[in-house]
């Protein structure tokens, strides 16, 4: 089990993370999610042990994590933190990055382990190509099988979909979170992209300068968020207030009826190809929900929240 103990951290004066308190059992996937600047990367590099705690303590079953002043070499050999910045060797190939760390005393095996690790990321047909010709999202994606290659015990990944196309994106994560639950890979995952954490996510932690403002099953979040900044981390969200109550709505979550005290006025319709966001007023206040068809425009109707 992982074990983050009421740590603190502070950038010189400045304090940048706040009383954080983990536990996270083996095998299991965490994504940390929040707006820039919350301390999610920050997070991720003191579970690495990139950096010296002001207090509190972390540990990995009975192993203490420790920080600079500890080990010459930062970094803990039993984890992997794949950063944002990728890493890679320029002026070798995509497989001799992967099996940089690989030993080579069987090569069969060597060879084998890096055709597996390419093939989960789809790079196979790149493997003799040097890192310099390959675009942002495809050193990113050699930098996913290279932190693989020694299959760590922890591993822990910064925005690491953030540079790949989306047309690839969703194939990649699928085969990726697959072999993590497989070889159960304790993931922890610090992400803007709210797909990484109802998707794959065991657990989510919510983060807002520098403390945990909300933490648990993904879908219970999702479908009762706390309030409007949460919400907005997984999508579009209405704040509304009716009858002198605010509440929180998903576009998704409202739908046309007969009567309700929800009575709109539809501003305008855009297009997203299975269904259309549609625009619309509700006293002087600005809201969105999804249909199948396009709505009239200033045509009048009445909305409620669906059933869960």
């Amino acid at each position: 089990m992982l074990s983050i103990q009421n740590i603190s951290f502070s950038y010189k004066d400045k304090p940048t993370l706040t009383s954080i308190s983990i536990a996270l059992k083996k095998g299991k996937t965490l994504s940390i999610i929040g707006e820039s600047g919350c301390g999610k990367s920050t997070l991720l590099k003191l579970i690495y042990g990139l950096y010296d705690l002001n207090d509190g303590q972390i540990f990995w079953k009975e192993n203490k994590v420790l920080g600079p002043k500890y080990n010459l070499i930062p970094g803990m050999d039993y984890m992997k933190y794949l950063a944002q910045d990728f890493d890679l060797m320029p002026f070798i190939t995509v497989a001799e990055n992967v099996g940089k760390y690989l030993s080579n005393i069987y090569k069969e095996k060597k060879n084998e382990r890096i055709s597996e690790l390419l093939e989960i990321v789809e790079m196979t047909e790149f493997a003799n190509t040097k890192a310099q010709f390959l675009s942002g999202g495809q050193m990113q994606r050699v930098a996913i099988a290279r932190v693989l290659a020694l299959e760590p015990e922890i591993l822990l990944l910064d925005e690491p979909f953030s540079h790949i196309d989306n047309f690839r994106k969703n194939s990649l994560r699928r085969k990726l979170f697959s072999y993590l639950k497989e070889k159960q890979i304790t993931t922890i995952i610090a992400t803007h992209d709210a797909t990484d954490v109802l998707s794959y996510a065991d657990e989510v932690i919510v983060m807002k300068d520098g403390e945990i403002i909300e933490k648990g099953n993904p879908k219970l979040i999702y479908n009762f968020p706390k309030n409007s900044y949460v919400a907005s981390l997984f999508d579009d969200v209405n704040e509304i207030t009716i009858n002198g109550k605010k509440e929180l709505f998903f576009p998704h979550q409202l739908q046309i009826v007969e009567k309700s005290n929800l009575k709109i006025t539809v501003l305008n319709c855009y297009f997203r190809g299975s269904h259309y966001l549609v625009e619309a007023k509700f006293e002087n206040q600005i809201l969105f929900f999804i249909n199948e068809n396009d709505l009239q425009i200033n045509s009048e109707i009445f909305l409620k929240r669906k059933e869960l």
